[in-house]
């Protein structure tokens, strides 16, 4: 009998009641929020679901990520794997690549001004970047949480590994995420506070057709350009245009088609349950984490208030020809934040058609933020 209720509290003391703390039940619930928005409200459910799910398992087991340093059998939890490609930039640069593969250039190339709009959304970042000092953070680390504003968790999790800031790497790629899932919800109110219904219901004169030629010469120009300015770019605008070259091009229809499906869901599986993975209660129940999600938010405030701002400038200059609310989807959540733009112009006109007019600055926005990841990894001379 000794020896049945000694196997039966050895059981016992197995599961995960007698291991987590009150930090892990917290991320559970976290967890489970965020399940909750992905798959009842549709907040980006392709992110937002291998995320929490890699949050749950990693605050039940937390040696689902552990490093084989760490575990007595010298072999490495699941996620671990995952997670060091995330560390070596590799699966940032592949979802990179997908979504040039997924994307038409072709509103931005029809519009150049949209470049201008794009750029303006990266303020949000460089303002965070000096917010981020002022707080404590040290250099590097106030440049990795300021790329939180451009909505792209993707470059957020390029530039923290880059830049040596993997400590960090999980709230700031779940921040980012959250956000560009979020984006419904954060940009609405930033919009209509900065814009008048005149300029909300402005309708602008449909974009000039874009030549075959201009498609394929476009993602080449842009390569040559931006990475010989910033070389350290390359994996990222690289993989991007290199993705959109394929679409374009027309002859390597099976590439563009793998980059644009199975590899970039593969991808999203591995990327979002490793991110999701280092959200432990240890690592992400802390003072830094609170500053990081909070610089996030006011990053992507900035910068879709700046986009928007710049857009009434241009709205002013052109005498009233382009819409404002297309600025702010010069953050790179694509294609949400053209969604937003487009579902906010339609709530003062239903005839307002502002979809194709927002995907430029939102593209623009794409490589705005991939260049302000550039800029830092050149000033710290990464």
């Amino acid at each position: 009998m000794s020896y049945v209720g000694e196997t039966l509290m050895n059981l016992l003391h197995q599961t995960a009641f007698f291991n987590l703390t009150w930090g892990n039940y917290v991320m559970i619930a976290v967890a489970l929020l965020f399940l909750y928005l992905a798959i009842k409200k549709g907040f980006e459910p392709l992110l937002l679901v291998p995320i929490a799910f890699g949050m749950l398992l990693v605050n039940i087991y937390p040696d689902i990520i552990a490093s084989p340093e760490q575990t007595s059998n010298g072999v490495g939890g699941l996620l671990y794997y995952f997670y060091t490609l995330d560390e070596w930039s590799i699966l940032p640069s592949l979802i990179f690549m997908g979504v040039g593969a997924m994307t038409d250039f072709g509103p931005l190339i029809a519009n150049p001004i949209s470049f201008l709009m794009g750029a303006a959304a990266q303020f949000g970042i460089f303002s965070a970047y000096f917010l981020a000092i002022l707080l404590g953070f040290n250099d590097k680390a106030a440049a990795a949480v300021s790329i939180i504003g451009g909505a792209d968790g993707p470059t957020s999790i390029f530039l923290a590994g880059k830049l040596g800031q993997t400590g960090l790497l999980g709230p700031i790629a779940v921040a980012a995420y959250s956000y560009m899932a979020l984006v419904p919800i954060i940009q609405p109110p930033v919009m209509k506070l900065f814009t008048t219904k005149k300029e909300r219901a402005i309708k602008m004169k449909n974009l000039r057709p874009v030549s075959k030629l201009e498609k394929i010469l476009f993602p080449i120009v842009v390569t040559v350009v931006v990475c010989v300015l910033l070389p350290t770019t390359a994996p990222l605008v690289g993989m991007l245009m290199l993705g959109n070259l394929f679409r374009e091009s027309g002859v390597v229809r099976q590439l563009q088609e793998t980059a644009s499906n199975a590899l970039m869901y593969i991808v999203v599986i591995l990327l979002g349950t490793s991110v999701g993975a280092t959200t432990s209660a240890e690592a992400f129940l802390n003072v830094s984490t609170i500053k990081i999600v909070v610089l996030g938010l006011i990053a992507f405030i900035v910068g879709t208030a700046a986009g928007v701002l710049f857009g009434k400038l241009l709205c002013w200059i052109t005498k009233g020809k382009i819409n404002p609310l297309i600025g702010s989807a010069g953050v790179s959540a694509v294609p949400m934040a053209a969604r937003v733009s487009q579902k906010v112009g339609a709530e003062e006109d239903p005839t307002n058609f502002l979809l194709m007019h927002a995907m430029g600055p939102n593209v623009a926005g794409v490589i705005g933020t991939a260049v302000a990841a550039g800029c830092f990894m050149a000033i710290f001379g990464i």
